[in-house]
C-alpha cells in the first residue's frame, strides 16, 4: 500500500502538461456568451487538422429567420454548416455559428452578440485578424449587410446571399440596415463598402425576397466601382445558399481575400 500512496504522490507532484500539448477538440463546439445580460448559446467549427500554431482563417456565419431560437443548434442544419458536413475539406476555417432569439433580427444586441461569439472565438483559437470573413442567408442576409456597415474594416470579405437593404414591411420595427441619418440608404452602403470585396448571390425566382434585394444593392455598389461581384442564379427560389456555399469558385474567391494591414 505504500508503494500505491508514494507513485499516487509522485504524479500529483508532477506539472501540469502545458494547455498547447493538450489535444483540441474539433467539429461543432458547443459555447455560450453573455451579452447585455442575457446568455446566448452558439457553435464554433473547428477543422480537423486546427492546430494553434497556424492562424486561421476565421467565417461569421449568419443563419436565416427559420433558424431562430435558444437551442445553439439550429442554426447550424441549413446553408453553411450543411456545406461543411457535406465536404470538410472545402472549408479549411473556423466557423462561428451564433443564434438569435425568436422574433428578432440581426441588428441590435444579437448583432452585437453575433461580433462578440466572433471575438472570444479569435481569443480561444489560433486566427488570422486579417482573414475574418462574413456571409449570411436570408435574414441572415440582411444581417450582413447591417454588420458589414457598421464594420467595414474589420472583414476582409463579405458575401450577403438572398438578403435585402430596403427596409421591408416585418423589418420595420428594427434598426435599418443603413441608419436613417446617412441619407439614401443604396448610395450610402456603396461609399462605406467601396474597398471591401463583396459577392452577392439571389436566386432569379426568388418568392421569399424579391430578387431586387441584391440586384439594387450590386447595380449601386458597381456604380461606385465598389469590388463587387453578382451571382444571379436563373431558376432558383430562395435557396440560392447550397449552390453558394458548394461552389469551388466561390471557395477559392473567399480564401483569397486580405484585409490589407493599415
Amino acid at each position: 500500500m505504500l508503494r500505491v500512496l508514494v507513485f499516487l504522490a509522485a504524479v500529483a507532484a508532477m506539472p501540469a502538461a502545458p494547455i498547447a500539448a493538450q489535444p483540441v477538440q474539433t467539429g461543432f463546439l458547443d459555447r455560450v456568451i453573455t451579452v447585455a445580460g442575457q446568455t446566448y448559446r452558439y457553435q464554433v467549427y473547428v477543422p480537423a487538422r486546427y492546430s494553434a500554431t497556424e492562424a486561421w482563417p476565421v467565417i461569421l456565419f449568419l443563419h436565416g429567420a427559420g433558424e431562430r431560437g435558444s437551442d445553439g443548434l439550429l442554426q447550424t442544419t441549413v446553408g453553411l454548416g450543411p456545406a461543411i458536413r457535406r465536404n470538410a475539406t472545402r472549408y479549411p476555417a473556423i466557423v462561428v455559428f451564433p443564434q438569435v432569439p425568436a422574433d428578432s433580427l440581426w441588428s441590435g444586441i444579437p448583432a452585437q452578440m453575433a461580433l462578440a461569439a466572433l471575438r472570444q472565438t479569435m481569443a480561444d483559437f489560433g486566427t488570422d485578424p486579417a482573414r475574418l470573413y462574413l456571409t449570411g442567408l436570408s435574414m441572415g442576409g440582411r444581417g450582413t449587410w447591417y454588420l458589414a456597415y457598421r464594420n467595414p474594416d474589420l472583414f476582409a470579405a463579405v458575401a450577403p446571399i438572398c438578403g435585402w437593404v430596403i427596409p421591408v414591411p416585418f423589418d420595420s420595427r428594427f434598426d435599418p440596415v443603413v441608419p436613417v441619418d446617412s441619407g439614401p440608404a443604396l448610395p450610402a452602403l456603396a461609399r462605406r463598402l467601396q474597398r471591401v470585396p463583396i459577392w452577392i448571390f439571389h436566386g432569379e425566382v426568388d418568392r421569399v425576397v424579391p430578387v431586387a434585394g441584391s440586384r439594387d444593392p450590386a447595380a449601386a455598389l458597381g456604380a461606385a466601382n465598389a469590388d463587387v461581384r453578382y451571382t444571379e442564379l436563373l431558376g432558383v427560389d430562395h435557396n440560392a445558399w447550397d449552390a453558394a456555399y458548394g461552389s469551388d469558385e466561390f471557395v477559392r474567391w473567399l480564401f483569397a481575400q486580405r484585409r490589407p494591414r493599415p
